[in-house]
């Protein structure tokens, strides 16, 4: 039965507080409660005679109201006894009036942050053991590569993405044979903006800005879906019934966007290229056939080739990341919404380091 330690009456002048009960540590979170409900507009007469005893956490609790009621209001007290006057006085005396806040050094912020990412780096390496071991497990018995589950991820990681890619490559394309145009101009070399464009479109930037475009779409897509059969327990359903999660849902979406990225970037190269030859036209003055014919004599098909082999590398760690960051996620919709964010900024940034990578291998073996 729940005792009643705070009763108050008000009056046109005033209000009367009355304490009553035990004001110890096991009755003061109820206490603070009853307090908290008191709205005090005017002048307190607080009674203490009804209150039977007082420890140091009571005591503690009075003096905090009794200090905020006395910032805003007239407070008498009345009804306390000789020692519970003593007490009062003694640990006003020694209670510090605010604890510092802990402050935390430079050094500090950097351990915890290192720890979080020596973490994040174990987990990883132990997804990747385990997505490695499946698809080695896979690739000896095909049976187990779920093609229905490939061909849909192939149709919204691919298909769908073809309008956002194909204008954004469109413009890309613009970009750079616009500003390409204005330098060469300067020294009448206007027709190798067709080189500019060709050979940078398809060489990095239809595979770069393909894999962006798919890390913020599809990599954070794969996130949000895992993530949320995480938080609904579908995972940890179909580990009991005896289902590998990496089987049923880690590889057909790798698989699904190593498929889909190459023809992506395919795409691409092609939306780039004519975005460059519709800008040099009305820019430069140079013809869709002048284009056409200069493109064939100055891009290589081993241009072509390194690009797209950027592809299933990119794809895969698109995928990887992605469905990491979807079995990263816990039991909350905020860590679902950190991972997903966590999963474009680790997709994007690796993106962009292997293609620094490859942009080094390919200069020391002058390709």
């Amino acid at each position: 039965m729940n005792r009643e330690y705070v009763t108050y009456r008000e009056d046109p002048q005033q209000i009367r507080i009355a304490s009553k009960g035990e004001w110890t540590l096991a009755t003061v979170p109820e206490i603070e409660k009853e307090l908290s409900d008191i709205s005090v507009g005017k002048s307190v007469v607080w009674d203490l005679s009804g209150v039977e005893e007082f420890d140091s956490a009571g005591v503690l609790l009075f003096m905090e109201y009794y200090d905020k009621l006395k910032q805003t209001n007239a407070v008498e007290l009345v009804g306390y006894s000789e020692s519970q006057k003593e007490m009062y006085d003694l640990l006003r005396k020694h209670m510090i009036e605010k604890v510092p806040e802990r402050k935390t050094s430079f050094f500090e912020e950097l351990g915890k942050s290192t720890l979080v990412v020596l973490g994040d780096i174990k987990d990883l390496i132990t997804f990747l053991g385990h997505l490695f071991f499946t698809l080695f497990n896979v690739l000896f018995h095909p049976r187990n590569i779920r093609i229905k589950e490939m061909v849909y991820h192939i149709h919204h990681s691919g298909f769908n993405a073809l309008m956002i890619i194909g204008l954004t490559s469109f413009l890309v394309g613009m970009v750079i044979a616009y500003q390409g145009a204005v330098q060469l101009a300067k020294f009448g070399a206007d027709i190798f903006i067709v080189d500019t464009v060709g050979i940078s479109m398809v060489r990095e930037l239809g595979p770069l800005m393909t894999a962006i475009v798919i890390a913020g779409r599809s990599g954070s897509a794969y996130t949000a879906e895992i993530g949320a059969m995480k938080i609904t327990e579908e995972i940890a359903a179909m580990r009991t019934m005896g289902f590998d999660p990496y089987t049923f849902l880690v590889v057909p979406r790798i698989f699904a966007l190593i498929i889909a990225l190459p023809l992506l970037i395919f795409f691409s190269d092609i939306m780039g290229i004519f975005g460059g030859m519709v800008a040099s036209q009305m820019e430069l003055n140079i013809s869709m056939a002048q284009f056409v014919d200069r493109l064939y004599e100055v891009l290589e098909v081993k241009h072509y080739i390194l690009g797209m082999i950027k592809g299933p590398v990119f794809a895969f760690v698109i995928a990887a990341i992605g469905c990491f960051r979807g079995f990263q996620v816990s039991d909350n919709t905020e860590s679902l919404g950190l991972q997903t964010t966590a999963s474009v900024v680790n997709s994007i940034f690796l993106v962009i380091a292997f293609d620094a990578l490859f942009s080094v291998i390919y200069t020391e073996l002058n390709l």
